[in-house]
């Protein structure tokens, strides 16, 4: 299956969780926020949540600074 992230086409398994796609990103462990179809996925329900063919996801990292 096909899922859009920031603007770029992947090509994941079906099934794939948003942890999945976190550990497979290497950016576990990283303050991030996800967004799927215009709605914000909670990091509590990353485990849990399946993405669809064709859903847009919008990863942003937190950037510390001062």
């Amino acid at each position: 299956m096909q899922i859009i992230v920031n603007g770029e086409h992947r090509d994941v398994a079906d099934g794939l969780t948003a942890a999945q796609l976190v550990e497979d990103m290497e950016i576990t462990g990283k303050r991030i926020a996800m967004e799927v179809n215009l709605e914000i996925v909670p990091r509590s329900t990353y485990a849990e949540y399946r993405f669809n063919d064709g859903d847009k996801v919008e990863i942003v990292h937190a950037v510390g600074g001062g």
